[in-house]
């Protein structure tokens, strides 16, 4: 049994379905590169009769044909240049039958000569010629631009001379005419009124009220500013640097003037609803926190007392009073008023 397969003389294997063998055709040509042929051709050249170079039709009976107009260029036309060619008969072998038969001719339109369209064409030299005179101004020569120059200055200086030169009065005298003349009438002048002249007591009433007017508001901004300027009154003289507390319980203001002492300088504030008070005093000192604990606050409270700490202060607090020391002076706070320990570490702060 043949397990062979022959297809397009390609030998397959019947059951596997693998190639066995292929004939190759011989009679294949390679394929080389080659240039593309051109397949664009010049157009045809046109073969019919042109129609400037044949004889211009006759008119019959006053009636010109329809017939183009000949181009219109300076070129000499056939008829100048070539003879013409005129068509000799045919000889006639043997005679023509003639029969009556009708001639359609194609109706020709009616011209006129005043028509543009249909008037003579006129060469084109002619025409070129009439524009060309038309179009080209008249050029006057033209002079240099020096001289121009020179005899600008010269006749500058003719008009310059020519000037009459007047004298001072008479310049015034147009001068005030002039003026005079630009004048308006008292008729359409403007009333300008003038200002109201004030008497001397009311200037007077006027100048001491407003001095008046800043001397109250020199004395309510002294006012303001009195606690601190007699505080920095009271550590001159007492020689230490004490100073104003920026803030102060709600409800407590000073209470008398600022007492001072050799060393230390003492604040009272009193309650404004109540009769609570309490004092700042300033005293100068060497103590640091422990010795203040030691020598100020463990012999007065005893170990009923807590300790606060807040910009590197360390404040003592006991019985709503206070102590604490910072920068050599010492500050306590005693009194009956019932101060929060919130209170007394704003006022420390503020010192």
């Amino acid at each position: 049994m043949n397990k062979k397969v022959s297809i397009n003389g390609t030998i397959y294997d019947a059951e596997t379905g693998k190639i066995l063998h292929v004939e190759r055709n011989t009679n294949v040509q390679s394929i080389t590169s080659r240039r593309a042929i051109d397949i664009h051709a010049r157009p045809q050249r046109s073969q019919t009769l042109q129609r400037r170079y044949v004889s211009k039709a006759k008119s019959i009976n006053g009636i010109k044909a329809c017939a183009k107009p000949a181009a219109r260029t300076t070129f000499p036309t056939v008829q100048e240049t070539a003879p013409r060619i005129t068509a000799q008969p045919r000889a006639q072998s043997h005679p023509t039958i003639q029969k009556h038969r009708t001639v359609k001719r194609t109706p020709q339109a009616i011209t006129h000569p005043r028509v543009t369209h249909f008037a003579k064409a006129t060469p084109a030299h002619a025409q070129v010629q009439a524009l060309t005179q038309q179009t080209t101004p008249d050029v006057a020569p033209m002079r240099h631009a020096m001289i121009q120059a020179v005899e600008q200055k010269r006749q500058m200086n003719a008009a310059e001379q020519a000037r009459i030169v007047l004298p001072s009065h008479v310049i015034k005298q147009q001068a005030i005419e002039s003026a005079t003349k630009q004048m308006k009438p008292r008729s359409e002048r403007k009333e300008i009124k003038q200002p109201k002249k004030y008497s001397k007591f009311r200037q007077f009433v006027s100048t001491t009220s407003v001095a008046f007017a800043v001397m109250l508001l020199g004395a309510y901004f002294t006012y303001l500013n009195m606690p601190a300027l007699s505080t920095r009154v009271a550590a001159a003289q007492a020689g230490i640097n004490a100073t104003y507390p920026g803030y102060q319980p709600a409800g407590y203001t000073l209470n008398g003037p600022v007492a001072y002492d050799k060393g230390s300088v003492t604040m009272k504030f009193a309650s404004n609803g109540s009769s609570e008070t309490f004092t700042l005093a300033q005293t100068k000192s060497n103590w640091d926190s422990s010795a203040v604990l030691e020598n100020y606050v463990k012999p007065t409270a005893g170990r009923k007392y807590s300790t606060t700490t807040i910009n590197g202060l360390t404040i003592y607090t006991y019985n709503s009073n206070a102590a604490w020391v910072n920068g050599g002076i010492l500050y306590t706070v005693q009194g009956s008023a019932q101060l929060a320990p919130d209170q007394i570490e704003r006022l420390a702060a503020s010192l």
